[in-house]
């Protein structure tokens, strides 16, 4: 925990939300969901809390522990291998920039009449770009030829939603999984096997 604090505070943080939801009533948890949600409507009048506010809540509490495995499978390693801020700037920049590319299509799909006009206040929250940038950009830390391996499976575990679904939030898994692959330049110079993170000071004698 000591060499991902970042990973882990986020999981913390996850998780109280997620005692909130669990605890709230209907309608509060309704309240909660759809003012921390990156959606249209909440873009356009809090863009801020709308797209910082979004990564720290998901919808269903009973999908925690499950995050808790992703998060210690895929964010704890990148942050231990490149660093905080370099890891951070990964997940942040593919969670605002799928959120607001996926939001762009949700309303060119309403201005069209493809979608109906509720679709700007649908709930949409949770972690998952993030994760999925993680994912991207910790192909590079695999040793040949298991790398190409682990991106076609990457790369089918979205594309496929993707081609078949057609949803707003696959087209924001597959944004999200481009953007930690275009990462690729910080983590030039970085060891594959050897962790970025402070050595523990030493013990006095």
């Amino acid at each position: 925990m000591r060499s991902s604090p970042g990973t882990h505070v986020w999981l913390l943080v996850i998780a109280i939300t997620s005692i909130v939801i669990a605890l709230s009533s209907a309608g509060l948890e309704h309240y909660l969901l759809h003012r921390n949600s990156s959606n249209l409507h909440q873009l356009s009048h809090h863009p801020l809390q709308a797209l910082v506010g979004s990564a720290f809540w998901i919808e269903n509490p009973s999908t925690f522990v499950p995050y808790a495995v992703l998060f210690e499978v895929f964010h704890a390693p990148v942050e231990r291998w490149l660093g905080m801020p370099k890891w951070l700037f990964t997940v942040a920049t593919a969670h605002i920039a799928a959120t607001l590319i996926s939001q762009k299509v949700v309303l060119q799909a309403i201005q069209d009449h493809d979608v109906p006009r509720s679709m700007a206040h649908v709930v949409d929250i949770g972690v998952s770009y993030g994760l999925a940038a993680s994912v991207g950009i910790l192909t590079y830390r695999i040793p040949r030829p298991w790398r190409w391996l682990y991106l076609a499976g990457a790369v089918a575990f979205v594309a496929v939603p993707l081609c078949t679904s057609h949803t707003y939030t696959d087209l924001g898994h597959a944004v999200s999984l481009a953007i930690g692959l275009a990462c690729w330049p910080l983590t030039r110079g970085v060891p594959r096997g050897k962790p970025v993170a402070a050595e523990p000071p030493p013990h006095a004698h």
